[in-house]
């Protein structure tokens, strides 16, 4: 019965030994994932210049900070409000919603009187108000939004909305 006891105990030490392994392991695991997600929903941070016909001629290269956003050497404030789900992503940009692929929701200000590049204002002569992102590869996708009301993002409201001012690229 004593080589039993002993026996069991150390059982017990390596399965308690074992346990704090997976523990420290899962712990880790969950810190490189909360990082992971952090990083991701800064993707879109940074210089950006101007790729497609739209961003040439309307907003030239765009940075994207972390409390604004400058168009062509002018500045606006910039709010993060949410992630945006890879089908909302789709809805927008008409992007691969098996891609996997979030974007964010930001919300700003650019005044319908402000020129941007050429003379050209982002949403005519209504206030800009939104922005949506999204990265895929060395590519930034942008959409630009008036309206008070935060933006619904599905297939049917997008093909229906009035608030679109317009879409955009950008590389690096």
């Amino acid at each position: 019965m004593g080589f039993w006891l002993q026996a069991t105990g150390y059982w017990l030490e390596e399965w308690e030994t074992g346990m704090k392994r997976v523990l420290l392991l899962s712990a880790a695991m969950v810190l490189t994932l909360a990082c992971g997600a952090r990083l991701s929903a800064q993707e879109d941070r940074g210089l950006w210049h101007a790729a497609s016909t739209n961003a040439l001629a309307i907003t030239g290269d765009i940075t994207i900070g972390e409390a604004k956003v400058t168009l062509n050497f002018n500045t606006f404030p910039l709010a993060p409000i949410r992630r945006l789900k890879p089908v909302e992503v789709s809805a927008v940009f008409d992007a691969d919603v098996s891609a996997g692929i979030e974007g964010t929701l930001y919300r700003l200000h650019v005044p319908p009187a402000k020129y941007i590049v050429k003379r050209n204002t982002l949403c005519g002569g209504e206030e800009t108000q939104w922005m949506a992102t999204y990265v895929t590869g060395r590519t930034l996708k942008v959409a630009f939004f008036s309206g008070d009301d935060m933006p619904v993002f599905t297939f049917d409201a997008m093909q229906n909305t009035t608030t679109l001012c317009g879409t955009y690229a950008y590389g690096r």
